[in-house]
């Protein structure tokens, strides 16, 4: 109960930050919203293509662009983490008696919950621009639910890398380095099908596209198989990067 007490603690201290810029919300938002404005309009016509499932492009980029969101949410998340090196305030939590995973986890929490808020706003524009989610109710919820887990799985890589590297310079290039690549080696913009071989391959073993997979499965289509074995996955790959941030947490409290 400890480590639990600890963790809303520290969930509630990032959120209480949070509150203090919500304009933060608007301008993470203003990339995903061109490509989904953007994207959605000059690209409308290929879902001609063989290979698509879907007669509206605008149905098909939606769920994309909110996991995509979702990660470069999580991918810059160690930026916070070296401010709070720089400026000592890491430090003055590691000599208190907080549960260290609580460092990790409530930041990591609180970006997912920044994240539900940009899904949601994500998905109002899409319909409004017309995507249509077939799966209804259900399906929003599982393209939230990846959206959440996304970010968990990479906010926590980030905070490990920020960790380990402890340099701000250092932690942009490695986000820049992979958040880019790992959208582009996914279905967020085009059907596998249409993709070459090679890329295809690399697709499959790219957590995000096995999120944007879920978020566009359809429950009520059958897809229940899909849905247990990409969310059981995503769900694995956020608990082991906790533990990576949390272990990388702990070797930084020992070099002290």
């Amino acid at each position: 109960m400890t480590s639990l007490a600890h963790t809303w603690h520290m969930t509630g201290r990032h959120l209480r930050n949070f509150s203090r810029q919500p304009w933060y919300i608007a301008f993470s938002l203003v990339q995903p919203v061109i490509y989904l404005l953007l994207f959605g309009a000059l690209f409308k016509r290929v879902v001609e293509l063989p290979g698509f499932a879907t007669t509206s492009y605008v149905t098909y980029l939606t769920p994309g662009i909110v996991v995509m969101s979702a990660l470069f949410s999580g991918g810059w998340l160690g930026v916070s983490v070296i401010t709070d090196l720089e400026r000592g305030v890491l430090d003055r939590f590691l000599v208190s008696p907080v549960w260290r995973g609580a460092l990790i986890i409530g930041r990591v929490l609180q970006t997912a919950l920044v994240t539900v808020i940009q899904s949601l706003i994500l998905i109002g524009l899409g319909l409004l621009v017309g995507a249509r989610f077939a799966g209804g109710a259900a399906q929003l919820v599982a393209l939230i639910a990846a959206a959440m887990l996304l970010t968990a799985i990479f906010g926590a890589l980030s905070c490990a890398v920020a960790l380990a590297l402890r340099k701000e310079e250092s932690i942009i290039g490695v986000v820049q380095f992979l958040l880019l690549p790992l959208t582009f080696l996914s279905s967020v913009f085009m059907a596998p099908a249409l993709m070459p071989g090679w890329m295809r391959q690399l697709a499959r073993v790219n957590p995000l596209n096995w999120a944007v997979e879920l978020g566009r499965a359809q429950p009520t289509a059958g897809d229940g198989s899909l849905l247990l074995s990409r969310g059981v996955a995503l769900l694995a790959l956020a608990a082991v990067a906790t533990w990576l941030a949390t272990r990388a947490l702990r070797a930084y409290q020992r070099s002290l």
